[in-house]
């Protein structure tokens, strides 16, 4: 280990002592270029490599094995004619047949995985979508999907199994072995009534990498483009996995110790039961899709994969903080117990073992371990010269072993984070600690900046969307995360001996998780959290360039603090958005606005102002997200009631977002709990945040501040006109600064008509603003439309939706009876007001 001091030599027993310096100068501060400059000489060979694999993944095998012998046969040439050149032509071509080197390497292991992909049973067999059984070997720990909405109705989620198919078998037809990668789809049992929102569960979830299943499947080809799977396998659930081999010994132990953990955690609260074993070993499986948007949001979603982050905080246990990498001063465990260097070194690569044994040795495994020793060896040699080659070599060795990890966006992110931490971060540390800010919160603010500014163009590509809370919700979770990472290891390693200690551990690691889950939820609920961007690589390298303006201007700000304190000024109020400010700058929400029709794509999702910050709810629309930044831009903090017409996914899906940091008083709903999973869904958001629900009926009427409405339908009891859900959809008349607003859902024409032929089509007649049912459908009631004359239709779609929705001739209709029509899908959210004179004059703001 080079240092910056003379050690005396010891004499007598002293002087077999293992020597670990106490002091805290610098390497090289009486001579700053001592290191000399940085070491690119593997960079170039490790990029060439990165980008051959990613190219050749796909292509055909004759230009692939082209590539190899050209490389080999050029690089083979600089070599033999090295002798006759002058010294830098020598050093040169030793550069050049490197890297020619490693494009051979690296194209013919891309061309024997992506070859995988096509020879076999396999490919041929999912081309006639053939029905087989097949004996898998599981690759990796089965996942769970989101649910998503298909048209009207929530798609359940399937389980997710990465596996290589060994042996296939058609009816009637030959056993044949082969090896092909392929992602089995399991379809996931539905949750009870009471179970929690995440509920969804099966038996297929537990099984382990390395397990051997013998499975009757249908094939179908895998998607076109990036992926790494011959075919797909739909399985049937069934009872149970058709187990006919256990999984290996070292999969089996780091089954037990995850299982350990997730035991240990059982009883914290939700937040901490949710985000340990994601911060330890990056089981995300109890992660609630709030939760998991807020940490999108944010940025922070890397704190829940298992990450090289991961690796350097145990290291750092062992060996002393990364910042200490060009001290000779040490302060981990090691030096404190007396450890010599050596033994240091075979402890570090202990731990590295275990720590791939226990996050399973898939490649986002091995890649997190491979950047993590990039963190070993600054601790362990204190020379940052030795960093990036040492960066340069993981990748090169983990794509020529996995070339799949090329086209990996995890595998990018990780690499520019590493390569930001290892070349920006220290100079923006010492820039930081030469204006005054003390070392460790310099350091932390260092490389959270750097970080952001190399990854954030990736991260817009893959959201859309850039955060501008992401530094700041780094640089608090990053006090949490090392606690909440240690002591989360220990309950680990405690929980197969010792259950107790594991979770009073996990107790105590409980406090750094809810934090963090605290800092995720603060920084997603700004109204300015972050700003839509294009996802594309255009607009990656716009941010680029925007990222590379904004660091010129920030280097010439500490001379005139004015300019910083107005700069300062300004992002607070971008991210905070007081709402009086806003409103004077964009004209929205527009003031006494009465109610809004929220721009939630093809669904539905109204709001009724209620007065003090508070608005009934009438359907939520498919996306939580969308509805609660629709309440967000409203101010709305209190909902004395959530009304969901009927029990469509895109009317009900977006319930989550409501609940969202809201004051919920009630939900209200038809009778008719059709379709009977979104019902059940409605049912466990409810009860998870104790929330009655009750039914809607005609006759009813209630009030809420300045507003009043009466549900006009569906009639208590049967009705021979309720044929669906659509025609039990609940229809509202509303009253509201003098307006009257019809209401409809989603009533087909037989429902239209009984309404139209009832006692209540009295008080229908002649309505300011009618909420058009069904989205614009063409399946409208003329009759009603006529008696309802209103002034102002407004239609709730997505825009370009494959239903033809708003119809042509339901539009013409209602202009013909003298309403302006206005729609989401072309004119964005709009919020109705009245005049100011009170004389009855509608307006409508549109964003």
């Amino acid at each position: 280990m080079s240092t910056g001091t003379t050690v005396p030599p010891a004499t007598g027993p002293a002087a077999r002592r293992p020597v670990h310096a106490a002091s805290g100068k610098r390497l090289g501060a009486a001579h700053p270029r001592q290191e000399g400059p940085a070491d690119l000489r593997l960079v170039p060979p490790a990029l060439a490599a990165w980008a051959t694999a990613a190219l050749t993944l796909h292509a055909p095998p004759a230009p692939v094995v082209g590539a190899v012998l050209l490389s080999l046969l050029t690089a083979l040439a600089l070599l033999v004619t090295r002798s006759r050149l002058p010294g830098r032509g020598r050093a040169a071509s030793h550069a050049v047949a490197a890297v020619l080197l490693c494009v051979a390497a690296a194209a013919g292991s891309a061309g024997l995985h992506g070859a995988d992909l096509r020879r076999g049973p396999v490919p041929t067999l999912a081309r006639e979508y053939a029905r087989v059984t097949a004996e898998v070997e599981i690759a990796a720990d089965p996942r769970l999907s989101r649910p998503r909405v298909s048209g009207n109705r929530m798609a359940p989620p399937s389980v997710l199994i990465e596996a290589d198919v060994r042996r296939v078998e058609r009816p009637r037809g030959a056993v044949r072995a082969t090896r092909a990668p392929v992602l089995l789809i399991v379809d996931a049992r539905p949750p009870g009534r009471t179970a929690p929102t995440s509920g969804w569960s099966s038996p297929w979830l537990g099984l382990l990498p390395s397990t051997r299943l013998r499975v009757e499947a249908r094939l179908a080809p895998a998607l076109e483009g990036g992926d790494r799977f011959a075919a797909v396998l739909r399985v049937k659930g069934g009872d149970g996995p058709p187990v006919v081999g256990r999984p290996s010994g070292p999969q089996r132990l780091a089954g037990r110790l995850r299982a350990g953990l997730r035991e240990a955690t059982d009883e914290l609260p939700p937040d901490a039961r949710a985000l340990l074993p994601g911060l330890v070993v990056g089981d995300t499986a109890r992660i609630t899709p709030e939760l998991d948007e807020a940490f999108r949001e944010t940025d922070l979603t890397h704190t829940l994969a298992v990450s090289g982050a991961n690796f350097t905080i145990l290291l750092a246990l062992l060996l002393g903080p990364p910042g200490l990498a060009q001290h000779t001063e040490r302060r981990g465990l090691a030096p404190r117990l007396g450890i010599s260097l050596r033994a240091t070194a075979l402890l570090g690569a202990a731990l590295s073992l275990a720590f791939v044994v226990v996050c399973r040795p898939d490649p986002s495994v091995l890649r997190a371990a491979a950047c993590g020793s990039v963190a070993l060896l600054a601790l362990a040699t204190g020379r940052r010269r030795s960093l990036i080659p040492a960066l340069a070599t993981a990748v090169l060795l983990l794509v020529l072993y996995d070339p799949w990890l090329a086209r990996s966006y995890g595998f990018l992110l990780s690499v520019l984070a590493t390569g930001a931490l290892l070349t920006l971060a220290p100079r923006w540390s010492a820039g930081l600690r030469r204006r005054g800010v003390p070392p460790r919160l310099a350091e932390a603010l260092a490389a959270a900046a750097a970080a952001q500014a190399l990854c954030a163009p990736v991260v817009a590509v893959l959201a859309a969307r850039v955060s501008l809370v992401a530094i700041p919700c780094n640089l608090l979770a990053e006090f949490a995360l090392a606690p909440a990472t240690v002591l989360g290891f220990l309950a680990l390693a405690t929980a197969p001996v010792a259950i107790p200690a594991a979770r009073a551990l996990a107790w105590c690691a409980s406090w750094p998780a809810e934090w963090i889950a605290h800092v995720a939820r603060a920084g997603a609920a700004l109204p300015g959290a972050g700003v839509d961007w294009p996802g594309s690589w255009a607009g990656a390298a716009a941010l680029g360039a925007v990222t590379l303006v904004a660091l010129l201007v920030v280097r010439r700000l500490p001379g005139h603090p004015w300019w910083c304190g107005a700069c300062a000024l300004l992002l607070v109020l971008v991210v905070v958005q007081p709402r009086p400010l806003t409103r004077a700058v964009t004209g929205w929400p527009p003031p006494g606005w009465r109610m809004v029709m929220c721009d939630v794509g093809q669904g539905d999702a109204l709001v009724l102002a209620a007065g003090g910050g508070s608005g009934v709810v009438v359907d939520t629309g498919p996306d939580p997200a969308l509805v609660d930044r629709c309440l967000r831009s409203l101010g709305v903090t209190r909902v004395p009631l959530v009304v969901l017409t009927h029990f469509h996914a895109d009317h009900v899906a977006g319930l989550p977002g409501v609940l969202r940091g809201r004051e919920v008083g009630a939900v209200q709903a038809t009778a008719l709990e059709e379709p009977a999973g979104q019902a059940a869904f409605v049912r466990r958001l409810a009860a998870a945040r104790h929330v009655p629900v009750t039914h809607a009926s005609a006759g009813e009427v209630r009030r809420a501040g300045g507003l009043s409405w009466e549900v006009v339908w569906p009639p208590q009891g049967a009705h021979g006109a309720v044929g669906g859900p659509n025609d039990a959809s609940v229809a509202m008349l509303v009253r509201t600064a003098g307006l009257r607003l019809l209401l409809l859902g989603d009533l087909e024409p037989p429902a239209q008509r009984a309404l139209a032929g009832s006692p209540a089509v009295r008080r229908l007649t002649g309505v300011d603003v009618l909420k058009v049912a069904h989205h614009g459908s063409a399946h409208q009631d003329p009759d009603l439309l006529r008696r309802a004359a209103p002034r102002l239709a407004l239609i709730s779609t997505g825009e370009d939706n494959t239903y033809g929705h708003p119809a042509p001739g339901t539009v013409a209709a209602l202009r013909a009876g003298g309403a302006t029509v206005l729609r989401t899908d072309r004119d964005g959210a709009l919020a109705v007001t009245v005049g100011e004179d009170g004389g009855g004059e509608l307006r409508v703001a549109r964003r």
